[in-house]
């Protein structure tokens, strides 16, 4: 949460009798989250919980929503030694759920709910929706070497041992051929999902942040 930077205006005006009014005025249009009931009802979070986190992303970012640019200079810091932009646009797309060009804590709440605390069903269709970037249903070859190349340039050079300018093309066509079951060219969900559940390493990997927050 220290990395969640906001762009929201700061009032530099002296302290006078507008101040209240400037305050008040601010509160309408600020995000408000759903009550926290509802939250902890829909997310596997604790009221509690769900209360730190609502007082870490308010104190870091008042206006209560992450545009795209802020969320991606976020990503940014924690891969320096390479490019995260688009994978960071790619991640910021499957937060915003609603489509409106902004992360909103109910956003932020619901994707780190499944990531975090998921089942690997919950977590595989909200991978899915990741890597289906159009949102039609299906993923194409060209989605995702879209999103591996995202990844192989968000991971820089500094890999070891240092991968060929090919590696993407070449990860992409091996999972593509095991994913698309009937060779139609396209992946649909089901496919995805027996796919990644009989990888090992996959559902190793699912398993690692499920106690983390």
């Amino acid at each position: 949460m220290k990395l969640l930077p906001c762009s929201a205006a700061k009032t530099t005006s002296p302290v006078t009798q507008n101040t209240v009014e400037d305050e008040m005025e601010m509160a309408t249009v600020r995000h408000r989250p759903e009550a926290l009931e509802l939250l902890e009802a829909q997310s596997k979070f604790t009221k509690k919980e769900l209360q730190i986190l609502y007082r870490g992303f308010k104190n870091e970012c008042p206006s209560g929503v992450v545009n795209e640019e802020t969320f991606k200079e976020i990503y940014s810091q924690f891969f320096p030694q390479g490019d995260s932009t688009t994978y960071a646009h790619f991640l910021f797309n499957a937060f915003d759920t609603d489509h409106n060009g902004s992360v909103s804590f109910e956003d932020f709440v619901m994707g780190l709910s499944i990531l975090l605390r998921g089942t690997v069903q919950e977590k595989l269709n909200w991978a899915f929706n990741l890597y289906d970037i159009n949102k039609d249903g299906y993923i194409t070859k060209e989605e995702m070497l879209d999103i591996m190349k995202a990844i192989y340039d968000m991971m820089g050079k500094c890999t070891y041992p240092v991968l060929k300018e090919d590696a993407p093309r070449q990860h992409v066509e091996t999972f593509f051929q095991k994913m698309d079951k009937n060779k139609d060219g396209v992946v649909t969900i089901d496919e995805f999902i027996e796919s990644c559940q009989k990888d090992e390493n996959i559902m190793r990997s699912m398993q690692l942040f499920e106690n983390v927050i």
